[in-house]
């Protein structure tokens, strides 16, 4: 049988990143707005409505898609914020919702049954149970998958749940408990889960020490860099700490996924879309990334061997990782 290629996701932390990514030649971009109904609400980036009306008509205009991210959890009783996001990513044109919770994907099926409903990452379904749920219940067209499963496992839920997949190929590793982690919120106080800022600026703090960088989170500190090493963006789940009097990373290496040499895979396992992550991102990093991935998903579409790229320049601690697709464990 012959498979459609795989579809190119990328990401759009600004309207500047939004236009590159579609220059770039990106099948579609990702978008949220400027509020915390997002996973990815720092400052600066995000659409605001105006913005996101010009970005969707820029998009569609050079035959790309837009999906609106709204999937962070809404506040017990006050579900308005949410609903408008709904409402007004309808209204501008929006391709797809890519939406978390139970009761904001029951809103967009009643509301906007015309328009196609993804099953964001951040509701971590990752079993065939837990997708057809959703599908049945609120007929999501596509799941994000979590970054837990190999390509085996990803190929079993294709043939069992009937349901479009889209999986991470690129950019920063999670915990791997996505929607499903508090750490941030123990340093900081906000959650990632409902307002949508995992390690949020305005409690991340770089001081000079006599051994090179330390880098605080909150009340935290959560590395010492060296002067000739890189230093990460700083997360409780990526930061060194002291155990049994060795230094280490107790939960997870900085470093990021890349799954270019899997597409072929990934491909036969019936994955319909690739995405990358980074919003939060700027322009230089969405350009070549979404270059390397579109030479190569175009080259194996030919039946072609892709080139290698070198992406590690550009990857979280400058090194690379199939992470959880060739798991060697259980």
């Amino acid at each position: 049988m012959t498979r459609p290629p795989l579809e190119l996701v990328c990401p759009a932390g600004t309207p500047a990143a939004l236009r590159v990514a579609v220059d770039t030649d990106a099948d579609a971009v990702y978008v949220g707005f400027r509020d915390e109904t997002n996973a990815r609400n720092f400052p600066g980036l995000n659409f605001s409505r105006a913005e996101l009306e010009k970005g969707i008509a820029y998009a569609h205009g050079r035959g790309s898609k837009v999906f609106v991210a709204i999937n962070t959890l809404p506040r017990a009783g006050d579900p308005g914020p949410w609903r408008r996001a709904v409402d007004d990513a309808v209204a501008l044109g929006a391709d797809a919702l890519i939406l978390a919770d139970i009761g904001l994907l029951a809103y967009a099926a009643d509301m906007h049954p015309a328009t196609r409903r993804h099953l964001s990452v951040q509701a971590s379904a990752s079993n065939a149970e837990a997708i057809r749920f959703y599908r049945d219940a609120f007929g999501i067209a596509r799941v994000v998958l979590p970054r837990v499963l190999t390509v085996e496992d990803i190929a079993r839920l294709i043939v069992e749940t009937d349901v479009e997949t889209e999986i991470f190929a690129f950019g920063g590793m999670c915990v791997m408990a996505e929607g499903r982690c508090t750490l941030s919120s123990y340093a900081t106080g906000l959650s990632p889960n409902n307002c949508g800022v995992c390690s949020p600026a305005s409690h991340v703090r770089f001081e000079r020490v006599d051994d090179g960088l330390a880098v605080h989170l909150g009340a935290f500190t959560l590395d010492l860099v060296a002067d000739d090493s890189a230093a990460g963006y700083p997360t409780l789940c990526k930061g060194r700490f002291v155990a049994h009097g060795a230094a280490g990373y107790l939960f997870e290496e900085p470093t990021s996924l890349n799954a270019l040499a899997l597409l072929p895979r990934l491909a036969a396992a019936g994955v319909t879309a690739l995405k990358i992550e980074g919003r939060q991102r700027g322009r230089a990093y969405v350009a070549e990334v979404v270059a390397a991935f579109r030479e190569a998903v175009d080259a194996l579409a030919r039946g072609e061997a892709s080139p290698p790229r070198a992406l590690e320049k550009i990857a979280e601690g400058r090194r690379g990782t199939a992470g959880a697709y060739e798991k060697g464990w259980r």
